[in-house]
């Protein structure tokens, strides 16, 4: 580095995954596993979805320390300084900031587009073109944007994002966002025509978006501007941020950046999208077969099942008749059987109740 390209992106994959447990497990979690059976993992097929655009020497990994070296052997190509391992986990807003501060170093000019590692992109050419044109556009206006798309249904385990006035082709200033809405009110939004489903995909300017993580994040950067000692390398520049990381807040860059900017825009993208979080998610966003079930890179054979959902390992034969809308899931040593319903509650509630109960083991 640096490339002589300005385009940088910071993939966010350090997330324990628990919506997809048991398949997503603590030490090997969602964003590590080849969820599909397609031969690549949710953060590789990150990983290919933005070299296509961004050079490789460009594209840094952000992830827990624990899980660096998985991130490492899925991504040899990828220079050793890209890895960003955290201490401990303290969610996407200093992660973001830690991933712009390095950039930066190599980079002053750098625009850069912050992703998350556990998504799917149904039309790559457009994706490619709202990238691109999303880049163009920081490069010559202060703003972070975040990357929407039309909802397809009233999911109310999405975020959204209302648009407000005209900035440009696809481009709006940001009247609100709302997490996670009740079903009522997400229908609501999608009657609407001003709501967006909020991707969680941004771009910015790496100093732009710096400037706002310190504007909320003052603490930390206080001390590690002062610090004082002589930074030569990127061991020692890690260390320095090692050493003050715990003093980060546990903070989302949508609440703490996004919704704190008064320079904050929507673009309305058009390349299909889908949340990888949950079960219910992914059996909103895949296609289905007979009855309407979606069958996850498993061998099995159904009778008179319908909306269920099932993944088994491979070289595992699973038998099901009878089953209406469930959640089959087997992944070492748990098997997971349950009503599809608020799944994303009801399996954190799991995975609560077997660590209490059975400890670390089965988690």
């Amino acid at each position: 580095m640096p490339t002589g390209s300005k385009n940088f992106c910071i993939i966010l994959a350090g997330g324990v995954g628990r919506r997809l447990w048991p398949t997503s497990r603590k030490s090997h979690p969602k964003q590590f596993v080849d969820l599909f059976g397609v031969g690549r993992t949710l953060l590789q097929q990150t990983f290919d979805r933005f070299a296509r655009t961004i050079p490789v020497e460009n594209i840094f990994v952000t992830t827990n320390d624990d899980y660096e070296p998985i991130a490492r052997a899925q991504l040899p190509m990828l220079p050793e300084e890209n890895f960003i391992g955290e201490p401990i986990n303290r969610n996407t807003a200093p992660s973001v900031a830690w991933g712009c501060y390095r950039i930066l170093k190599a980079c002053p000019e750098a625009n850069v587009i912050i992703s998350p590692s556990d998504q799917a992109i149904l039309r790559q050419e457009e994706f490619d073109r709202d990238v691109a044109e999303a880049l163009e556009f920081v490069s010559h206006h202060d703003g972070i944007i975040a990357m929407g798309i039309r909802p397809t249904r009233p999911e109310p385990g999405y975020g959204y994002v209302q648009m407000g006035d005209s900035c440009g082709t696809n481009m709006f200033s940001v009247k609100s966002f709302t997490e996670k809405p009740e079903r009522d009110f997400a229908q609501m939004f999608m009657d609407n025509g001003e709501f967006l489903w909020n991707t969680g995909i941004f771009v910015s300017s790496a100093h732009h978006l710096l400037k706002h993580c310190k504007e909320i994040m003052p603490a930390p950067f206080r001390q590690i501007e002062t610090d004082g000692r002589v930074i030569d390398s990127i061991d020692e520049e890690a260390r320095l941020v090692w050493d003050y990381f715990s003093l980060f807040p546990n903070l989302s860059i949508d609440y703490g950046v996004l919704e704190n900017a008064n320079d904050a825009y929507v673009m309305l993208c058009g390349f299909g999208w889908a949340d990888l979080g949950t079960w219910h998610s992914i059996y909103e966003a895949e296609s289905r077969g007979e009855g309407d079930n979606v069958v996850l890179g498993s061998e099995v054979m159904i009778d008179d099942c319908h909306d269920c959902i099932i993944k088994l390992p491979k070289g595992r034969l699973g038998v099901f008749s009878g089953l209406e809308g469930f959640i089959v899931v087997e992944n070492e040593n748990v098997l997971m059987i349950c009503k599809k319903g608020d799944s994303s509650a009801q399996i954190r509630k799991f995975v609560n109740e077997v660590q209490v109960k059975l400890g670390e083991g089965f988690i």
